[in-house]
């Protein structure tokens, strides 16, 4: 018999899932395209004499990855020569990869300044102020630096990114579709794109995204992840076991995956199959607490009744606020006719779920 129940919902938890991991694969993708893009363009404007040989030393120390020994010359330069545009951009990225961030911003703030309509200083001053986390500045710089350079996808990845940033889906896709639009044949914005429509309740528009992105890289990290969260979520779970799979086959193991993959299984009545692949992800993380809970709620179907309390006992000490674990604790003290404990239990579920402001859904079925 199946104990868990639609009327739990996904946990609050499920949704560092959501954006995080590609999120960081995408700033690791294009921060690269920014910076080299910024370091190599305007060689026109080089100075000459001691600034000259200044910018040169920078520019290579800059290649060598010695961001130090390169932001020194930078500095030097722009001292001497503050009309060349490329040392402004190349010293604020060289104090973004030295950990100084707010040094960063300050120089792309004075170049800013200093060149107002152009479009690549708004794009970096963006690009730094989402780096120091200041979403709003970081979308209005990204809108107009979008403006100013129509042709280049960077600009608007970027701004999608902050919107994303900011759970804003809908402006979020507007950008993307624009990205997709100049670079149709990159998949990871169709990711991003999916994702966005999927947490605006276009569904079926994200599966569709996250089907193109991998007829265009089969291999992308994630792609079949997200195309398996998409299924479950209509609860299309034999499909997203077939997707969690194919992730897990392509790709190192993902606590995350393990635990979507384990709550499929379980929602589709494998519950032996689930208590696997639930042991995986918390191996790989002990403290997920929604591994846990799904842990004991396999345990409690396969009427391995003590075990599951223990798995239960862990969740709610885990995620004190969820009263998921309640609920099903005071099922499993019923089975062992521990009346005391399951009202007990049944008690501290309701002062939980009263505490969130929720009401009904979830019924208890003593045994």
């Amino acid at each position: 018999m199946r104990t868990s129940s639609p009327a739990t919902g996904w946990s609050h938890a499920t949704a560092r899932l959501l954006f995080a991991p590609t999120l960081v694969l995408l700033l690791a993708s294009f921060f690269p395209a920014l910076f080299w893009a910024t370091a190599k363009r305007s060689t026109a404007q080089a100075p000459s004499g001691s600034a000259e040989l200044a910018l040169r030393g920078a520019r290579q120390a800059m290649e060598q990855g010695d961001f130090a020994a390169a932001a020194r010359g930078f500095e030097e330069v722009r001292r001497e020569a503050p009309e060349v545009k490329e040392t402004w951009g190349s010293l604020a990225l060289c104090y973004l990869r030295l950990g100084e961030k707010a040094r960063a911003l300050d120089v792309a703030r004075e170049a800013a300044a200093r060149w107002p309509e152009d479009g690549e200083t708004r794009h970096l001053l963006g690009f730094l102020y989402f780096q120091t986390g200041q979403a709003e500045p970081a979308i209005r710089e990204l809108s107009r630096a979008a403006k100013l350079l129509p042709n280049r996808h960077e600009p608007q990845m970027d701004l999608a990114l902050a919107y994303l940033s900011v759970k804003q889906y809908g402006p979020a896709a507007d950008a993307l579709e624009a990205v997709i639009r100049l670079q149709p044949e990159l998949a990871l914005p169709r990711i991003l794109l999916g994702r966005a429509y999927q947490n605006s309740n276009r569904t079926l528009l994200g599966i569709r995204e996250f089907q193109k992105a991998l007829a265009i890289d089969p291999k992308i990290p994630l792609g079949h992840y997200h195309l398996g969260y998409a299924y479950e979520s209509l609860g299309r779970n034999a499909e997203a076991i077939v997707e969690f799979r194919k992730e897990l086959a392509q790709h190192e193991g993902n606590s995350e995956v393990f635990y979507r993959l384990g709550r499929a299984l379980l929602d589709s009545g494998q519950a032996k199959e689930a208590l696997v692949e639930l042991r995986r992800a918390l191996r790989a993380e002990p403290n997920n607490a929604d591994a846990q809970f799904a842990l004991g709620n396999a345990l409690l179907d396969l009427e391995q009744t003590q075990e599951s309390i223990e798995a239960l006992r862990r969740a709610a000490a885990l995620n004190p606020e969820d009263p998921r674990p309640y609920f099903l604790l005071a099922r499993a003290y019923g089975k062992l006719q521990k009346r005391e404990e399951a009202a007990k239990a049944l008690q501290q579920f309701a002062e939980l779920k009263k505490r969130q402001g929720v009401t009904g859904g979830m019924a208890y079925r003593p045994n």
